[in-house]
């Protein structure tokens, strides 16, 4: 008789300075997840557990979350950099890296500067590689007015910016226990630094890294999407070498909460594929 032996940890480690926070449980195949801006590593409270062959690795990015609030540093390449120091700092190789929205960038923003050797295989969740509308792009979701109040709001009433994320983030009423996540996640970044991150990611552009992602993609989309445009998610198989496309007709911004039971699903088909 065979016995499992896993451990659940939940540790800080520090990285370029600054205190990091991160959960792992498991003892498989690493999977890291990265979450949105001003969100936090709770979002992915149901892939925490995986099957024993997976590793579910979770990490707050500096100011986020339960990681430092560190007043400098809030730029993607500074969050990429984290990551790939996190990594080393773990041990870890043979990673499939999970990006939700924010997270997504990041992760281009990794492959950009640290190349893919580290990674087996990358999943972007419901973000297009761009935010910002702009000439010859047609899926910008906000013009710099829009993004101009919203940075507004950051400094102005910070719980009502969260409000206004959490109404375009879930397809339908959220649970309240959801809703209640979303809200603690989102009210722990300080306002100074929604205000830095969020204008950060916003005026990123990543079109011209999508080619350099050359491990296995799984694109996952959300298709009743009030945040981002479903079509510039789906748009980046076009340019991403060995992407396939998993569609969530149930959901907006968060399948892994919207429809928790069908996303883990398809991410572990995808991840089984990547070994």
């Amino acid at each position: 008789m065979s016995v499992r032996i896993s451990y659940f940890c939940m540790p800080t480690t520090t990285v370029n300075d600054v205190d990091l926070y991160y959960e792992r449980t498991g003892d498989g195949q690493p999977i890291v997840f990265l979450h949105g801006v001003m969100m936090g590593s709770r979002f992915f409270l149901e892939q925490r557990t995986l099957p024993e062959e997976y590793e579910s690795i979770t990490l707050d990015f500096r100011g986020h979350g339960r990681s430092a609030k560190s007043e400098t540093g809030h730029t993607l390449p500074t969050y990429a950099a984290d990551l790939e120091a996190f990594l080393d700092d773990q041990e870890l190789e043979h990673v499939v890296l999970v990006g939700w929205s924010m997270g997504a960038l990041v992760g281009w923003e990794y492959v950009d500067r640290f190349g893919t050797d580290r990674l087996d295989g990358f999943v972007v969740v419901d973000q297009q590689p761009a935010d910002l509308q702009q000439e010859g792009y047609e899926h910008g979701v906000f013009d710099l007015a829009e993004l101009i109040d919203l940075m507004e709001l950051a400094q102005t009433d910070h719980h009502a910016l969260a409000h206004a994320f959490i109404d375009g983030m879930i397809h339908g009423d959220p649970e309240p226990d959801h809703e209640r996540l979303m809200f603690d996640e989102i009210a722990r970044v300080p306002p100074a630094i929604k205000s830095a991150i969020l204008f950060d990611q916003s005026v990123r552009d990543y079109r011209d890294v999508l080619d350099s992602v050359d491990v296995p993609t799984l694109i996952c989309v959300g298709e009743d999407d009030a945040l981002v445009d479903p079509a510039g998610v789906v748009s980046i198989a076009d340019s991403t070498p060995h992407a396939t496309i998993e569609r969530f007709s149930d959901s907006s911004h968060c399948p892994f909460l919207e429809e928790p039971d069908a996303f883990t699903d398809a991410l572990l088909r995808f991840a089984d594929g990547c070994q």
